[in-house]
This record gives structure tokens, C-alpha cells and sequence, in this order.
């Protein structure tokens, strides 16, 4: 059976995070560790899922029971086979979100001079 969306979804949440919380330590022998209880915080203080926090414990033990996460130590953790669908996930929509990216980055009408006005329908 293969991954629902909203597994890989909070796959992909915990591999950004993770990414990006690491970029910032200097010493490379160390990285930042998180538990569950502080993921689900995040997810939710920062909007990124609308999910009860039940719901989203379920998708960490679903996580975990597919051995994409590990939970050891009281720390969540991506394990290889976790990574691997992290990287493919990140591949896969990394097009999409470089457009989103190059697109907000300038006003879109600077391109051309040729967009035109016209009313709704």
C-alpha cells in the first residue's frame, strides 16, 4: 500500500525543518534533535497542517510504523528509507517551488509589456 498525501505531507514538514534548523550549526559533528510534543507545536503554531494535535500524533506513529521516522531517545528522526522519500518529495515539487519563488520575487507584470487589463467576467 502506498503513502497517503497527508503521510508524505508531514514527511516532508519534519525533512524541511530538519534541513533547515541544521543549516545554521557551524559544528558538524552536532545536529538539532526534536521530540514529538515540540514537532506538533510547530506544525501547528506555524499553520502548517490543520490538524488536531491527535491527528497529527497518528500521522508520527504511521511514520514510524512504515520505519520512515524513528523515535529514539524522545526524538523524532528521519531514518534512511525517510530521507530517501524526503529527498524524492523535495525533487519532485522543488520545480514548482523555485516558479512561486522567482514569481514573488519580482512583480510578475516586469516581464513583459505586453499584459493587458480586462474586466472580470
Amino acid at each position: 500500500m502506498g503513502n497517503t498525501k497527508k503521510i508524505n505531507f508531514i514527511l516532508f514538514i519534519l525533512g524541511i525543518w530538519y534541513s533547515e534548523a541544521n543549516k545554521n550549526i557551524k559544528n558538524k559533528n552536532l545536529e538539532i534533535a526534536i521530540s514529538k510534543s515540540v514537532f506538533i507545536d510547530i506544525v501547528r503554531k506555524a499553520n502548517l497542517a490543520n490538524k488536531k494535535d491527535r491527528a497529527l500524533y497518528k500521522n508520527l506513529e504511521m511514520l514510524e510504523k512504515k520505519k520512515f521516522i524513528s523515535y529514539n531517545n524522545k526524538n523524532l528522526a528521519l531514518t534512511s528509507k525517510g530521507m530517501k522519500l524526503f529527498n524524492k518529495i523535495n525533487k519532485d515539487i522543488a520545480p514548482y517551488l523555485k516558479i512561486v519563488e522567482i514569481i514573488k520575487s519580482k512583480n510578475p507584470l516586469s516581464y513583459t509589456r505586453k499584459a493587458q487589463t480586462v474586466f472580470k467576467k
